[in-house]
């Protein structure tokens, strides 16, 4: 029908408008329709808010570390010893001397037939000026 309509259109009947579909709030936004506080939706629980800084790496060897001033974190795969200098000066407001960065492999772990492996990771050392710490959570 619409190869006909379009070969016997005449000038007086105008085409409909399709009409614009109401955008959907989300569920948290309806419950305060009337008052004028915003609402946010909820957070997910982050480590830390940074991309570049995963968490903290707790050890028995980074925590005797920790008395040369040397702070050991979990990063992102693509961080780099610029990148996460930056991270940590921004977030806890030290002097950072120096940055070392440790690839971990994947290790090959097997429970009965199964085989699989445990997933590596990237670690950065980084060093501060003396008499600067770091309150690490427990």
């Amino acid at each position: 029908m619409t190869l006909l309509n379009k070969l016997f259109k005449t000038k007086d009947k105008k085409e409909k408008k399709p009409v614009a579909e109401e955008k959907k709030e989300p569920s948290f936004a309806k419950a305060t329709e009337g008052k004028e506080k915003k609402v946010e939706a909820p957070k997910k629980r982050v480590v830390l808010e940074s991309k570049i800084l995963i968490s903290s790496h707790t050890t028995e060897k980074a925590l005797m570390d920790q008395k040369l001033n040397h702070y050991v974190f979990k990063i992102s795969p693509t961080a780099n010893k610029i990148m996460i200098a930056n991270e940590v000066k921004k977030n806890y407001d030290v002097k950072v001397i120096k940055v070392n960065i440790v690839n971990i492999p994947k290790k090959a772990r097997r429970v009965g037939k199964t085989k699989g492996f445990r997933a590596g990771y990237k670690k950065a050392i980084v060093t501060l000026a003396p008499g600067q710490t770091i309150e690490m959570a427990k």
